[in-house]
């Protein structure tokens, strides 16, 4: 039974917890929109998704079904138990000010982005600060690695309604922000809504959103 539903608008965040044993699906209504993603132990926040770690364990530089997405203390956060996308990236991180720079043009350096999203859902909620901003997943968003070693940010394999489903290991909070770039190829230079739908294992334990 779905507890909790939202329409996330393209350019925005959203900040909720999810009970252990609940599973989270995140669905790219119109296709190819990077969903970037954090996830901290709802206990302790200090206790965050860590790339590097998970990447290691399950030797791959992408997400999809069967992943485990392990925290800076070795811990299962969650499991990625369904994805018909294919792959998520761990590699091109959130857009921000400096990075609109270096990628795009110095002129689009203040244009809205994922860290001022993330900053602004984790401030107005006060369960998080600036300094819990680590890297993150990009659900939907396709980073390919270049022959020489490097990054290209490259057209979205997605597709109006693909969704990839997470099983939270312990108590945790999400922090998405449905990115708002209109400069990345990655979402066609359309931010477009997704959709996220929280089912809880049993009734009587309810989800709140924020």
């Amino acid at each position: 039974m779905t507890t909790f539903s939202r329409i996330i608008p393209a350019g925005e965040p959203c900040l909720f917890d999810l009970a252990k044993g609940a599973t989270l699906a995140i669905i790219d209504l119109e296709g190819n929109q990077a969903v970037d993603t954090l996830f901290y132990n709802a206990a302790d926040p200090r206790e965050r998704f860590d790339p590097q770690r998970t990447l290691r364990r399950q030797n791959n530089a992408y997400l999809t079904t069967g992943s485990v997405l392990y925290s800076n203390l070795g811990n299962p956060l969650l499991t990625i138990i369904d994805d018909n996308c294919g792959r998520h990236d761990t590699l091109g991180g959130a857009c921000a000010q400096e990075s609109n720079a270096v990628r795009y043009a110095l002129d689009k350096r203040y244009m809205h982005s994922c860290r001022d999203n993330f900053l602004r859902a984790a401030l107005l909620n006060g369960r998080l600060a600036k300094r819990d901003i680590g890297a993150n997943i990009n659900f939907f968003m396709n980073v390919p690695v270049t022959p020489e070693g490097g990054l290209a940010f490259a057209d979205g394999i997605s597709a109006p309604g693909k969704s990839v489903t997470l099983e939270a290991e312990m108590d945790v909070i999400v922090l998405i922000s449905n990115c708002p770039q209109l400069n990345n190829p990655c979402n066609g230079w359309n931010p477009t809504p997704v959709e996220i739908r929280v089912t809880e294992p049993s009734p009587g334990n309810p989800v709140d959103g924020v």
